[in-house]
């Protein structure tokens, strides 16, 4: 019975561990995560496809950290946002609303 109890206890200490050494980045990435939400929200308020406004607004916010003030322009303030593109040629637009 020992051996059995020996054997089941390491695997679950290893799990514990990998969950102790991990809690952090899954504190950080909900941290960000609540900060893009909000900042998206105030962000697409006024746009006409929300879901989609909030999509790649996340998406941005999620890569730069940061999300311009207001619901329109001030992309001055997040150059990274700013700068992001989709498509190529004549087809190349903002990806960040």
């Amino acid at each position: 019975m020992k051996l059995f109890s020996a054997r089941l206890s390491f695997p679950l200490l290893l799990l514990l561990l990998v969950g102790l050494l991990l809690a952090p980045y899954f504190q950080q990435m909900a941290s960000a995560s609540a900060f893009c939400d909000g900042k998206c929200e105030v962000r697409c308020s006024k746009a006409g496809v929300q879901d989609r406004c909030l999509k790649y607004c996340g998406i941005c916010c999620a890569e730069c950290n940061c999300v311009p003030s207001g619901t329109y322009g001030n992309k001055d303030e997040c150059p990274c946002y700013r700068d992001m593109y989709t498509g190529e040629g004549k087809r190349r637009r903002s990806k960040c609303p």
